[in-house]
C-alpha cells in the first residue's frame, strides 16, 4: 500500500478489529488517533504506534471535541459492544447494548465527523443481517428489520440506521458488512458456516477501503454460497484469504 501522512480517527482501536487495523496502518504512514472506553487500553494503543484517545462515544460532547482536535481526514467506526465467542449466556443483554451503540453511538460519531469536515467516514456492519431470501446475498439484498424474532428485527433495525447514517453524511460513506469475524480476539478459532471472515482479513478490507471504496456498501466474507463479497474482490482488490499470521 502507499504510504500516505494523512490523520486517521479509529473510533473501537481497541476492539478485536482494531488491534489487527492499528499496525497496518501505522505501517501505511497515517497518524492514528485511537478511542478506547478503558484506560487500562492505552499502553496496548501507544504500543501499536496509536495515540490513545480515551472517550466514551456516547458522551457526545467530550467524543466531537476529541475528534475535532486531533483534525483528522478519515473516520473509522469500528465499534462494538458485545461479550467475547458472543457468550449465550450474555447475548441477551449484550443485543441491545450493541443495537444503542449502533444507533445513538453512530449519530454521535457522525455528528462528531461534519464538525470536523472529514473526507470519508469507513464503517463496520454485518453480513448476517439479510432477509431470507435467495443466496449468495449481494448488497442490494433487504435487510431483516420485519423479523417476527424481536432480537433479529432489532439488530437488524440498528444494522440499518447505522449504514443509512454513515452513507447519508457529507462525506464519502462506505459501509463495509462483514461475515462471521473468527481468529484472534473474537473467541472463534474456526471459520463458523454462514460467511465468515478472519479478523486479519476485515481488517485488511478496511485498510483498502479507505483509498479504493467508492461510496457505497460493501460484502465482506468467504464465499461459502451464503454472502457474494464480488464487489469488494473487485473494486476493494481484497482477498478473504489475507492473514497476519505467521505460515
Amino acid at each position: 500500500m502507499q504510504k500516505s501522512e494523512k490523520r486517521i480517527f479509529l473510533a473501537g482501536a481497541g476492539g478485536a478489529i482494531g488491534r489487527r487495523l492499528c499496525p497496518l496502518l501505522v505501517e501505511d504512514g497515517y497518524t492514528i488517533y485511537g478511542t478506547t472506553r478503558k484506560a487500562d487500553r492505552v499502553s496496548m494503543l501507544e504500543d501499536m504506534g496509536v495515540i490513545p484517545v480515551v472517550v466514551d462515544v456516547f458522551d457526545a460532547g467530550a467524543l466531537r471535541s476529541a475528534l475535532v482536535a486531533s483534525k483528522p481526514d478519515i473516520v473509522i467506526h469500528q465499534l462494538t459492544d458485545l461479550p467475547l465467542g458472543l457468550d449465550p449466556a450474555l447475548m441477551s443483554e449484550a443485543r441491545v447494548r450493541n443495537a444503542r451503540l449502533r444507533e445513538i453511538g453512530t449519530q454521535n460519531l457522525m455528528t462528531a465527523a461534519k464538525a470536523a469536515q472529514v473526507e470519508r467516514v469507513v464503517a463496520q456492519s454485518i453480513a448476517f443481517a439479510y432477509a431470507p431470501g435467495a443466496v449468495p446475498f449481494e448488497e442490494t439484498a433487504s435487510l431483516n428489520i420485519d423479523a417476527d424474532d424481536p432480537a433479529v428485527a432489532v439488530s437488524a433495525r440498528a444494522v440499518a440506521s447505522l449504514e443509512q447514517q454513515v452513507l447519508n453524511g457529507p462525506f464519502e460513506g462506505v459501509v463495509l458488512r462483514f461475515g462471521k469475524l473468527y481468529g484472534p480476539g473474537t473467541g472463534f478459532d474456526v471459520a463458523p458456516p454462514g460467511g465468515p471472515v478472519h479478523v486479519d482479513a476485515a481488517a485488511d478490507a478496511t485498510r483498502r477501503a479507505i483509498t479504493l471504496g467508492e461510496h457505497g456498501i460493501y460484502n465482506v466474507a468467504e464465499e461459502d454460497g451464503t454472502v457474494s463479497s464480488a464487489r469488494a474482490r473487485t473494486i476493494l482488490k481484497w482477498d478473504p484469504a489475507f492473514s497476519l499470521q505467521p505460515e
